[in-house]
């Protein structure tokens, strides 16, 4: 997963689930989304080519996992990345044409809000 803070050291079963990889190096250093206006509840899906193209790691699961409209935590939560890590590879996903932001409503529903903040505090 994601390197350890503090003076916490890993035990054997953590070095074992997940692999340590710096979220910089899955956005090549970059903390800041290249598309504006992603927040979480921004939805997206999958352009219908995008499944052809050849992208790799956490590009090609978001383009899997977002075959049906995803909001950005929904992907985060389920990539087990970071909220800004998953912001930036969506936004490189939408600027390439691999992803498309769907029409956002002028008002959430509670249910969506709620499915939201689960989301997030799962991260």
């Amino acid at each position: 997963m994601f390197p350890y803070a503090g003076n916490h050291r890993p035990s054997s079963g953590e070095l074992d689930e997940d692999p340590v990889i710096r979220p910089f190096m899955l956005t090549n250093g970059r903390t800041q989304p290249m598309h504006d206006g992603l927040r979480v509840e921004t939805l997206v899906r999958a352009a219908p080519a995008a499944l052809s193209a050849p992208l790799r790691f956490e590009s090609r699961r978001i383009v899997e996992l977002a075959q049906s409209s995803k909001s950005v935590a929904d992907l985060s939560v389920a990539l087990r990345a970071p909220l800004g890590v998953v912001r930036v590879i969506v936004a490189d996903l939408i600027t390439q044409g691999f992803l498309v932001v769907e029409e956002q409503p002028e008002e959430f529903s509670t249910s969506l809000i709620e499915r939201i903040r689960d989301r997030v505090r799962a991260l």
